[in-house]
């Protein structure tokens, strides 16, 4: 998929993948809808929805990575965004366009990470190493039947002697 082509969920799942330095592990929520990490962002913990392409305090953690910014709004073209930017630990600048500034800036920051196409979003939890993501399962909440916790040492039970 082109990066200039993403937007709403797929944006912010690459947005969230590009954050390896901030977001530990990305999930989706509502019915897989929507975006949420886990992770740390300059002393800020940060847990649950990540929708940065429809707000600027999700946005702000890529505003807050640019070294240098540049941004153009062509009066022919209402609803037209570009902006060239150098973000932090890259050498070059990077382009994006955008209906708005916030799409561009968006846009460029997963370009910088990932070049000019990312696959597919994968919809499943996954936990980023680097730039790469690796799927984790979810706990659940239910307990089997068969792995019920039993004072005699069955699955489960941590075998701890018991307090006097």
């Amino acid at each position: 998929m082109k990066v200039a082509d993403l937007a709403g969920m797929a944006l912010d799942y690459w947005v969230a993948r590009s954050l390896h330095d901030f977001v530990r592990e990305i999930h989706f929520t509502d019915s897989g809808n929507t975006v949420a990490v886990r992770g740390t962002d300059r002393g800020r913990p940060w847990d649950g929805r990540f929708t940065p392409s429809s707000s600027w305090d999700a946005a702000s953690v890529v505003l807050e990575r640019t070294q240098r910014l540049e941004v153009q709004e062509p009066a022919h073209q209402r609803g037209s965004a570009h902006c060239v930017v150098q973000f932090e630990g890259g050498d070059e600048s990077v382009e994006g366009r955008g209906e708005s500034f916030r799409i561009a800036l968006l846009r460029a920051f997963v370009t910088s990470r990932f070049g000019d196409t990312v696959g597919d979003v994968v919809r499943q939890a996954q936990a980023l190493i680097g730039l790469r993501a690796e799927p984790i399962a979810e706990q659940s909440a239910l307990w089997s039947v068969e792995d019920t916790p039993r004072p005699d040492m069955h699955i489960g039970d941590i075998g701890s002697a018991p307090r006097p």
